[in-house]
């Protein structure tokens, strides 16, 4: 169980990184415009808040990271919470697939977390 635990945290962590090069570096790119389903003026209008809710992304991912490393569940829980606050309130707020993307995965992940913290 604990393996299963430390992946889908790490899947959490390696999305989130994801995000944080998608919306940091490649916003303003025809992949990232593919990707987002968006028009290059959209693109340019908004990549500084884009840029900066990536930063926010990364540090979720080294929340994650650090959690995992360090061994810290209290830290895993923290972080895995708030990827799961941020996926519902996105889901509601932007885009369905929010739920799907960044909920639901947080959610398995705490899940996972939390079975395996309770066998120790």
């Amino acid at each position: 169980m604990k393996a299963f635990a430390k992946l889908a945290t790490g899947f959490v962590a390696l999305s989130h990184f994801g995000f944080l090069v998608l919306e940091m570096f490649f916003w303003k790119t025809p992949i990232g415009q593919r990707i987002f389903d968006i028009t290059p003026e959209f693109a340019a209008a908004s990549a500084p808040l884009v840029a900066n809710q990536g930063l926010y992304n990364g540090f979720l991912a080294a929340g994650l990271v650090w959690g995992l490393l360090a061994g810290r569940v209290d830290v895993k829980y923290f972080f895995l919470i708030c990827v799961l606050v941020a996926g519902i309130f996105g889901g509601f707020t932007a885009s369905t697939s929010i739920f799907y993307i960044q909920a639901l995965p947080a959610l398995v992940a705490l899940a996972l977390v939390w079975s395996a913290a309770k066998k120790d």
